[in-house]
């Protein structure tokens, strides 16, 4: 069984997230050491250098060498990782405007007023 809670494995994406979140606390270009720190030692160094090289290889990570080494940066922010999620999935989820429209009549009404507002362009700065 691969994925379970109880099995001792992260689902599936998850230490990628986790590399992510480690990038982003890193507020800067990190190397693959500084990540593995991150993430407390429960992960192989080799692990975090596959999930790394995979990362780059998505375009969600760059990379360049310094010495012997590389050095590790997020091409987005956490939200807008999750903004290019959603395009992405937008992009296959089929008929777009049946997305849209399911996506929207499952919003809180708060999730609906902050939408509203982003669409009218009087929310929280874009970026």
């Amino acid at each position: 069984m691969t994925g379970g809670r109880g099995s001792g494995r992260r689902a599936r994406g998850e230490l990628e997230g986790e590399v992510l979140a480690a990038l982003w606390a890193a507020g800067g270009p990190a190397t693959a050491a500084v990540v593995h720190e991150h993430l407390g030692g429960g992960t192989a160094y080799t692990t975090v250098l596959t999930i790394l090289t995979r990362l780059c290889e998505k375009g969600l990570v760059t990379r360049w060498k310094e010495g012997r080494s590389h050095l590790y940066v997020p091409v987005h922010d956490q939200p807008g990782l999750a903004a290019a999620g959603m395009h992405s999935l937008l992009d296959e989820g089929g008929d777009r405007a049946t997305v849209l429209a399911r996506f929207v009549s499952e919003l809180s009404p708060e999730d609906e007023r902050l939408l509203e507002q982003l669409l009218h362009g009087d929310g929280p700065e874009r970026g």
